[in-house]
């Protein structure tokens, strides 16, 4: 069943073309469908389109159709080309005449429209959710291990003393930022585009201020082209709220699996969070790690995709739009997955003492070694030279210790300010 079937058979080689894996990414946005049809029918029945027992028959039906959806017990056959069709094709057998009507005033072009709209609020909940408790876990572990010492790196050379704190909290913070894009992407979408229908409004007398308040949008996008005209703009802002979060969890990633490794030896994780090898019997490979950043790498690519198949498109409707789904929907189910994974392994994280006894890391502390100077009255390039020349002579004697006292510093790692920024922010 085609909602534009007019009894003129497709090629079946051009069905298939153009609809592609509709059918089963369609499944993803079934209960939305029928949500978006409640409000509709109830605003039908509101402007007097449809009769009040009419309004009631269609409510009941799409209220069993979301439960057989929510059970698993929904499904598009081959013979409807997307869930829009399935959908009124089960209303129709069921009611009749008025399962004929739930088209009226709209379009596939707005029902897409619509079911996109909240699926994308309902996932941003679940991924600002699970960026807040990966939040807390970063905060717990920089917490217990705030005064456990660590080199820090530029340019992969040995830099200057860093901590624990310092790294766990820093990812924390980092996370603040992605809960804002998310925040932004939130808002974007939270509008509702029901009663655009094919991108131009309709001659009917729709409320669509009616449909904004029943489906829990926070307003409406007003001009009918413009809510057309955010089918992609709404999928790529997602998708760049998620490439932030994805962002910070593959530089995190690769952070483990660096400090991971015998070479560095900073942190250990427990066997049952890691593989092994078909032919090296000592191996604990990072495994869990190492997929998180190349799946977090991927979703990275996926606003530049979403990208070239938009750009060039004029105002209106395009087939095109039709691809969004194919590399945002995965990719939504990737990352929250690799949040999931992130949460369940970090808790499990052991941090290793006393890493900078080891005596290739007394170069750490030369900054503090010269700053300490300035303070004695030294001016700095002086300073600098003096350690420079200690160094060269093999005559540096580092202090291993460290006195930091400004915002953000070892010392004062402000870790009740962060937890405030976060809450600030969600």
């Amino acid at each position: 069943m085609k909602l534009w079937e007019k009894g003129i058979p497709t090629d079946k080689q051009i069905e298939q073309f153009t609809v592609g894996n509709d059918r089963e990414l369609d499944l993803v946005l079934a209960k939305y469908d029928a949500l978006g049809s409640i409000a509709h029918a109830k605003m039908l029945g509101q402007i007097g389109l449809l009769t009040e027992e009419e309004t009631t028959s269609l409510v009941d039906a799409l209220n069993e159709i979301i439960a057989d959806i929510v059970v698993g017990n929904f499904e598009i056959e081959d013979s409807f080309e997307d869930v829009h069709s399935k959908i009124e094709y089960l209303l129709t057998v069921k009611l009749g005449d008025a399962g004929k009507k739930i088209h009226t005033a709209r379009s596939r072009n707005d029902q897409v429209l619509v079911d996109v709209h909240l699926y994308l609020k309902d996932e941003l909940k679940v991924i600002k959710e699970q960026v807040k408790t990966l939040f807390d876990l970063l905060m717990e572990s920089a917490e217990k291990h705030q005064n456990v010492l660590l080199p820090g790196y530029t340019h992969l050379q040995i830099a200057m003393p860093s901590s624990f704190g310092m790294w766990f909290s820093a990812y924390a913070e980092s996370l603040i930022d992605d809960v804002t894009m998310l925040n932004a992407a939130s808002k974007i979408v939270d509008q509702n585009p029901l009663g655009s229908a094919a991108g131009y409004g309709s001659s009917f007398p729709i409320n669509r201020t009616f449909t904004t308040k029943e489906l829990g949008f926070e307003t409406l996008k007003y001009n009918a082209v413009a809510a057309q005209m955010s089918r992609g703009k709404a999928e790529k802002t997602v998708a760049f709220a998620m490439t932030s979060v994805a962002g910070t969890l593959s530089k995190f990633a690769m952070d483990v699996c660096l400090y991971m490794s015998q070479n560095f030896d900073f942190i250990g994780l427990p066997a049952h969070l890691t593989t092994g090898s078909s032919i090296m019997p000592h191996k604990k490979n990072p495994d869990v790690f190492e997929l998180i950043r190349g799946k977090c790498n991927k979703i990275q690519a996926l606003p530049y995709e979403i990208t070239l198949i938009t750009n060039n498109l004029p105002s209106g409707y395009h087939r095109d739009l039709q691809l969004l789904k194919e590399g945002l929907f995965p990719a939504i189910q990737n990352l929250k997955a690799c949040l999931d994974i992130a949460i369940f392994s970090i808790k499990d994280i052991t941090v290793k003492d006393h890493i900078l006894e080891d005596k290739k890391y007394d170069y750490l502390f030369t900054v503090d070694t010269l700053n300490e100077m300035v303070v004695e009255g030294m001016p700095f390039r002086d300073a600098y030279k003096a350690v420079a020349e200690q160094l060269e002579a093999g005559t540096y004697k580092s202090p291993k210790a460290t006195k930091h006292t400004h915002e953000g510093s070892i010392n004062n790692l402000c870790l009740d300010a962060i937890k405030d920024k976060m809450k600030a922010a969600f």
